[in-house]
Parts: structure tokens; C-alpha cells; sequence
């Protein structure tokens, strides 16, 4: 049987790493991204669009659910934004919700039924460290990410015993066009906070089947000590990191 992937945001960034190590491993590729002239160099069946747009969204969805040969959906598209929520665009903050959140559920619920019939399939929401946390001057960043980890939570619930799964894929900082987008400074961050996209695409593909991933073990002593604080430490954490950015920033 054909095993097709399914790959938003797949011009640049982890999407294209996704795509480059899924045709690796024997997949073929229905890559999606706004870019057409990025698409054209991933060998594969190229959907431009700009998921962002709830009719976007319905097209591609359609077609998907009209599939059968879906293995695996990676939900990667997605965008930072720098500002205090009050003070930036709001379609900008608009845009980025619709992304992360409306066209993540749609897809999700256009690929899981033919997924159920074959009892096979895996869904990897890519998620970010940032979800675990909350910031100031990226209200919108974290709080989407923090809904990408609870949907997969719920969807892991209901999934059990049923051959497919769902991931939510947690890197911390990594290198990709995602920071040069927003215009955020790299150096602002040490060296050794910094990941390579092919590993973390690696660490995703490696743990199939687990519902977190986090790249890096770095990352991980993190976050096992950063759930555990009260809520009220936390908080006052956050207010006080550098730039107004909570402790865990603003990371892809």
C-alpha cells in the first residue's frame, strides 16, 4: 500500500526537513506551503496554499478526507509574531490562531476516519517548548502552542487501541528561517540553546507513537523542573526575564 505524508509548511524549516527524511524513508509527499517556488524544488504533489484562510483550509481538507492512502499528517505550518498583544496587528494575532489551532482541527479531522478504517496512521502536531510557558510580547505564540499540546493530549485519550497515533513534537530553539521571519535576534540566545532542524525532524520520526517529544536533553531537564513550579513562581518568573519575553521565549 502507498504511504503518502502529508506536510504543511513544507517549503522551509522543519517542513522541508520532514519532507527531505520522509522521502528517505520511502514515503511519498504531499507537501503544502504558501510559497509555489520554494515547493517546486520537493519532489512530490505540491498544494499551495495559504492555511492561514479558512477557504484554503476547506480545499485541501476536502481532498485529504477524499483520500485513502494517508499514513502520516505533520502539522508544522506556522509563524511567530514580537509585540505586546495590544500593540501588533491584529490579523497578524487573527492569522496566527487560525493557523495553529482552525486549520490544525480541520486537517486532523479530515485524515483520522480513513486512519481508524485501516487502523494505521500518526499525526505529529508540531508544538514548541513555548507551550509549556507563557510570554509577554508573545501572548498569541504561546497560548496557540499551549492548545496544540492539549488537543494532542485529548487526542492521544481517544486513540488508544487503535493503531494510530498522535505526537506533539516540542523542540526549543532550532535552526530554521522561522526567527529571520519575526526578526528576532539569534544571538540574543547562548549558542548551546540552538538545535539542528535534522535532528530534531530525527527525534520526531524516532518516537512515533509517544505523545511529547522534546528534542535535546537539555530541553527536557527544563521542562521537568519548569512543570513542576507553582503557578504563581512561574508567573513571576516570566515577568522577569530579559525583554519582557517569558523564560521560555519565543521558540519554534
Amino acid at each position: 500500500m502507498r504511504r503518502v505524508a502529508v506536510i504543511t509548511g513544507a517549503s522551509a524549516g522543519l517542513g522541508a526537513e520532514f519532507a527531505r527524511q520522509l522521502r528517505a524513508e520511502g514515503y511519498e509527499l504531499l507537501v503544502v506551503a504558501r510559497r509555489a517556488e520554494r515547493l517546486a524544488a520537493i519532489e512530490g504533489e505540491r498544494w499551495v496554499a495559504d492555511l492561514s484562510g479558512e477557504a484554503e483550509v476547506e480545499r485541501l481538507a476536502a481532498h485529504l478526507a477524499s483520500r485513502d492512502d494517508i499514513a502520516l499528517l505533520v502539522n508544522n505550518a506556522g509563524f511567530g509574531t514580537q509585540g505586546f498583544f495590544a500593540e501588533t496587528a491584529l490579523e497578524a494575532q487573527m492569522a496566527m490562531h487560525r493557523l495553529h489551532v482552525l486549520a490544525t482541527v480541520r486537517l486532523t479531522r479530515a485524515v483520522l476516519p480513513q486512519m481508524l478504517r485501516r487502523r494505521a496512521g500518526a499525526i505529529v502536531n508540531v508544538s514548541s517548548v513555548a507551550g509549556f510557558g507563557r510570554s509577554a510580547n508573545n501572548v498569541s505564540y504561546c497560548a496557540t502552542k499551549a492548545w496544540t499540546n492539549a488537543f494532542s493530549e485529548g487526542l492521544w485519550l481517544e486513540l488508544q487501541g487503535t493503531g494510530v497515533s498522535v505526537q506533539a513534537l516540542c523542540p526549543g530553539f532550532t535552526y530554521t528561517e522561522f526567527h529571520d521571519v519575526m526578526g528576532s535576534d539569534r544571538a540574543k540566545h547562548p549558542r548551546w540553546m540552538w538545535m539542528d532542524a535534522a535532528f530534531v525532524v530525527e527525534e520526531s520520526l524516532r518516537n512515533l507513537g509517544r505523545l511529547y517529544v522534546v528534542p535535546g536533553w537539555k530541553y527536557k531537564v527544563f521542562l521537568a523542573i519548569w512543570t513542576k513550579l507553582p503557578a504563581w513562581l512561574r508567573l513571576r518568573l516570566e515577568r522577569r526575564s530579559p525583554n519582557g519575553k517569558g523564560a521560555p521565549g519565543v521558540i519554534n
